[in-house]
């Protein structure tokens, strides 16, 4: 008979610390907010979690390029805005220059001004963005990944921007100033049309980064919808639901101060028997 009660209380308190690790491992997952303690709790849940984890680096990481690629673009609009104004001035200059009321003292102060838009059109060709890049590679146009298959240049290359049929854009002004300078008729008419096309190549390049502006900004937008997508079904597998952990840790708490209470009382019978 002892052999027989001893058993039975061998069954019970192993299920009463069965009942005590449930009740403990709720508390943590709530105070954790975490419902897999370990893979071993649900290899499926797992690995989806596991998944979705490296598709939110990726995407972490996507998302970073597509904000250094705006801020790349941003600048380099700029840019443009002011090789535009550059341009224009020099074109307008030129055209001064040829009038028959031009001056010596008139070309040569244009023939100046000239040449310094050629240095500041060097000046923007070389700006730098704040890691201290060049906006405008001097290779080849630099190119980013936003997507697991989605790469592209935001900004064009030094060459494509501030050259022209092989020449730079500032070596046509510095051409169209000693054209000035030197009275040459031929000389000054023959870079009105060699401005004329070089105002038409910056503003299609400038379009071109328009249209790369307008790209990542759609890009952004689907990666942070399905980056929020991805943070739903991530929770609904991973976190602790709290309204129904604090459910279930009350009912395994009563479980198990009944299976405690029990147990006490029949322990007491038992013994009393066994006594008598």
């Amino acid at each position: 008979m002892i052999n027989a009660v001893g058993n039975r209380m061998t069954r019970e308190i192993a299920r009463q610390q069965k009942l005590a690790d449930a009740l403990e491992r709720t508390q943590i997952q709530i105070s954790g907010g975490k419902k897999l303690l370990r893979m071993s709790d649900d290899p499926v849940a797992a690995r989806r979690i596991a998944t979705i984890g490296t598709a939110q680096a990726s995407m972490t990481a996507w998302s970073a390029n597509v904000n250094s690629a705006s801020a790349l673009v941003s600048q380099a609009d700029g840019v443009m805005k002011s090789a535009s104004d550059l341009m224009a001035r020099a074109r307008e200059l030129t055209l001064a220059a040829a009038s028959d009321t031009a001056n010596p003292a008139d070309r040569a102060t244009i023939a100046a001004e000239l040449g310094t838009i050629a240095d500041q059109l060097d000046a923007l060709a070389a700006t730098r963005d704040s890691n201290g890049e060049p906006v405008f590679a001097a290779g080849p146009a630099r190119v980013m990944r936003f997507d697991s298959d989605l790469s592209f240049a935001p900004v064009p290359s030094a060459a494509d921007v501030f050259v022209v049929g092989g020449n730079s854009l500032s070596t046509g002004i510095r051409d169209a100033a000693a054209a000035v300078a030197a009275n040459d008729k031929a000389g000054m008419n023959a870079s009105l049309g060699e401005l004329d096309t070089a105002i038409n190549h910056v503003a299609d390049e400038h379009a071109k980064i328009g249209l790369a502006g307008g790209r990542l900004d759609r890009i952004g937008d689907g990666l942070a919808a399905r980056g929020i997508t991805l943070k739903d079904e991530r929770s609904v597998v991973e976190d602790t639901n709290l309204e129904e952990a604090i459910a279930q840790l009350h009912a395994q708490d009563l479980t198990l101060q009944a299976a405690q209470a029990a147990f006490a009382k029949i322990n007491r019978q038992t013994l009393f028997d066994i006594l008598n």
